[in-house]
C-alpha cells in the first residue's frame, strides 16, 4: 500500500468525523464481527464487500454478492472498482469517504481490531455526508478561484445608478461556477457560513474602490445572520480605507422573530449598516416583523415582479399595496427581477423607488467594472 495509509472517513450521528485506518489488505466490510470493519446497519450483507490491492499498489473494491449493493460516487458496482481519492464509498445505506492523506495518517491511531464496529441509523439511500471535492472547496474558502460580479440598482425613474447587489462567483477549476450548486456542497459539509464571508470579504475587498458613493448590497447566509463572527466579518470591511457603504440582506427564512429582528437592527444601526428585506413576497410575507422592525430596504421577489405588467388586477392590487405599506413604514421599496420595460413602466406606477434586473444592468464581473 505504500508507506502512507488508507482511510475510511465516516461520520457519526453527532456530526463529528471518525477514521478508520485500511491496515491491511484485503479488507472486509460486512455485518459480522470476524469483518475488518463491522458495520451495523440494516441492509447490510454479513460479509457485503472488500477491499483489495490492485496490481499497481492502488485498491480495488469489490462487492462480496451483497443484496443491497456496493456503491462508488453514487453509482452501484457491477465488478471491481477502481478508487481514487476522496471517492465516496456506500455500502449499502453506511457511507465512508476514502482518504489518502498524511497528515490525517499521522494524526490517527489505529483502533484495537475488537472495537471496530460502526453502528449505522436506517436512513435513506445513498446519504450524502461528504463532497469528493472538499480538498477543493477548503482551497476556494482560502481564496484560490474566488471571484465577484456586481449587480447595479438604479433609480426607478432617472436610471441614476444608486448601488451595487454583491454577487459571489468562483473560477475554481475543479468546483462549479454556479453560487447555489457551491452552497449544496457548503450544506453537506457545514460551511454554509463560511462560504458567505468569503464571498462577502473577497468581493467587497474588491468593489469598494469602485463603488464610492454607492451603496453595496451583501447577502448574508441564515445561518450566520445572528452570530458574532458575522459582525465581527462586517467592522473588518467598515475599516476598509474606502469604507464601503453596506447593506445587508436579510433572507426572509432569517426573519424568525420580532425580537431578534429587533436586536439586529440595532447592532446594525450601531455600526452604521443599513439593512434590507430580501425576497419579500417568495414565501411567508412576514408582515409581522416588517411593521415592527422596518428595513431600509425592502426587495420584493422577481417571482413576483415578473411579468406583473400581464397580472391580473387583483395581483396588481395586492402588490400596489404591499408597496404603499411598505413606503408608509419608511422604507424603500425595491423590485428585483425586471427584465422588460412594461414591468418597470408599471413598478414605476406602484411606487418602486428602486429597480434591478437585466434591463437595467447585468452582473458583471467586479474586474470589468
Amino acid at each position: 500500500m505504500g508507506s502512507t495509509p488508507w482511510f475510511l472517513e465516516s461520520v457519526a450521528a453527532d456530526g463529528a468525523r471518525v477514521t478508520h485506518r485500511i491496515d491491511r489488505l484485503p479488507f472486509s466490510v460486512g455485518r459480522d464481527q470476524g469483518n475488518d470493519l463491522t458495520i451495523e446497519a440494516q441492509g447490510l450483507s454479513r460479509r457485503h464487500a472488500e477491499l483489495q490491492a490492485d496490481e499497481v499498489g492502488g485498491l480495488l473494491v469489490v462487492d462480496l454478492g451483497s443484496t443491497n449493493g456496493t456503491f462508488v460516487n453514487h453509482e452501484r458496482l457491477a465488478g471491481p472498482r477502481q478508487l481514487a481519492p476522496n471517492d465516496i464509498i456506500h455500502f449499502c445505506t453506511a457511507e465512508f469517504r476514502l482518504t489518502h492523506d498524511e497528515t490525517l495518517a499521522a494524526a490517527t491511531v489505529s483502533e484495537p481490531r475488537p472495537m471496530r464496529t460502526m453502528v449505522v441509523p436506517g436512513t435513506n439511500p445513498l446519504s450524502q455526508n461528504f463532497v469528493r471535492q472538499e480538498a477543493q472547496f477548503l482551497e476556494f474558502l482560502g481564496g484560490r478561484g474566488l471571484t465577484a460580479a456586481a449587480q447595479p440598482i438604479v433609480d426607478a425613474r432617472t436610471g441614476r445608478l444608486l448601488a451595487y447587489e454583491l454577487l459571489g462567483r468562483s473560477t475554481h477549476p475543479d468546483l462549479p461556477g454556479s453560487p447555489m450548486h457551491l452552497f449544496m456542497m457548503a450544506a453537506t459539509l457545514r460551511r454554509e457560513a463560511e462560504l458567505s464571508e468569503a464571498f462577502r470579504s473577497y468581493g467587497v475587498r474588491a468593489l469598494a474602490p469602485k463603488a464610492q458613493g454607492v451603496h453595496v448590497f451583501v447577502n448574508a447566509h441564515p445561518s450566520e445572520t445572528f452570530s458574532e463572527a458575522f459582525f465581527q466579518s462586517l467592522h473588518t470591511l467598515l475599516a476598509l480605507p474606502e469604507r464601503p457603504k453596506l447593506v445587508v440582506e436579510v433572507h426572509e427564512s432569517a426573519v424568525v422573530e420580532v425580537e431578534r429582528m429587533r436586536e439586529l437592527a440595532e447592532r446594525l444601526k450601531g455600526i452604521g449598516v443599513a439593512f434590507a428585506y430580501d425576497d419579500f413576497g417568495a414565501g411567508q410575507a412576514r408582515l409581522n416583523e416588517l411593521a415592527e422592525v422596518p428595513a431600509h430596504f425592502v426587495k420584493f421577489d422577481m417571482g413576483i415582479v415578473r411579468n406583473l405588467h400581464e397580472a391580473s388586477e387583483r395581483k396588481q392590487r395586492m402588490v400596489r399595496d404591499l408597496v404603499r405599506m411598505v413606503l408608509e413604514l419608511g422604507s424603500i421599496p425595491l423590485a428585483e427581477g425586471v427584465e422588460q420595460e412594461a414591468e418597470a413602466e408599471i413598478c414605476r406606477d406602484m411606487g418602486f423607488r428602486l429597480i434591478q434586473g437585466y434591463l437595467t444592468g447585468k452582473p458583471v464581473m467586479v474586474d470589468k467594472l
